[in-house]
């Protein structure tokens, strides 16, 4: 690969990584709500996701994919009721007993998250437009980008959970009466799941037509 390729694709790692989005804002959220242990499963199944991603689309699965309307529609819609249902649980106010735990995320579920966004299957074809498929050793170009991608995948979510770890007890207030009031942390938290859904809204409305096989 040629320096301009580099630089090319470490940019655009660089902005799809680290701009907000659905994974950045549920590893914030998961690490403000339990610490930065609870938030660790989900941002390793992040990176092993895309690999997965990123390896069907350099074998063609992903073309064949977004072009059948129908696969391309049950990943987009899936993906959106997904979504809304994880901001609804971020939203809801804890109940009894859960210490103001209101979402779990385990690393299956992480790394199925990425299969139901279909941005992530047009960014995974974008790279492998743009630097594997139709290149000379194509598959050594794979192996090149793919720890890159996966790099940033990891160390993005991974600064977005320390985030949230680190505003974890300010989040939780002040101790009044022994117990810790938690109205920054509930207010956090419905922030966190209005963003989830005006991300899934976005999706709805945007990708469909971004989706369109060519």
């Amino acid at each position: 690969m040629t320096t301009a390729e580099w630089v090319a694709l470490l940019t655009l790692a660089t902005a799809t990584s680290f701009t907000p989005g659905p994974n950045t804002t549920l590893s914030t959220a998961l690490a403000a709500n339990g610490g930065l242990r609870r938030a660790l499963p989900f941002v390793l199944a992040v990176p092993v996701g895309w690999a997965l991603l990123l390896a069907l689309c350099a074998a063609g699965v992903g073309a064949a994919v977004l072009a059948a309307p129908a696969l391309r529609q049950g990943i987009l819609w899936g993906g959106v009721a997904y979504l809304l249902w994880l901001a609804w649980r971020l939203a809801r106010p804890a109940g009894p007993g859960t210490g103001g735990r209101t979402l779990h995320l385990s690393f299956a579920r992480g790394v199925a998250l990425q299969f139901l966004n279909l941005k992530a299957w047009m960014l995974a074809l974008a790279v492998v437009a743009g630097w594997i498929a139709g290149q000379p050793q194509a598959w050594l170009r794979f192996w090149l980008v793919l720890p890159v991608m996966v790099f940033y995948a990891l160390t993005s979510n991974l600064t977005y959970a320390l985030v949230g770890a680190a505003l974890r007890h300010w989040l939780e207030g002040p101790v009044v009466d022994g117990r810790a009031s938690r109205r920054r942390l509930r207010a956090f938290n419905g922030a966190m799941g209005l963003a989830l859904a005006l991300t899934a809204g976005w999706l709805a409305t945007s990708a469909p037509g971004l989706g369109a096989a060519p």
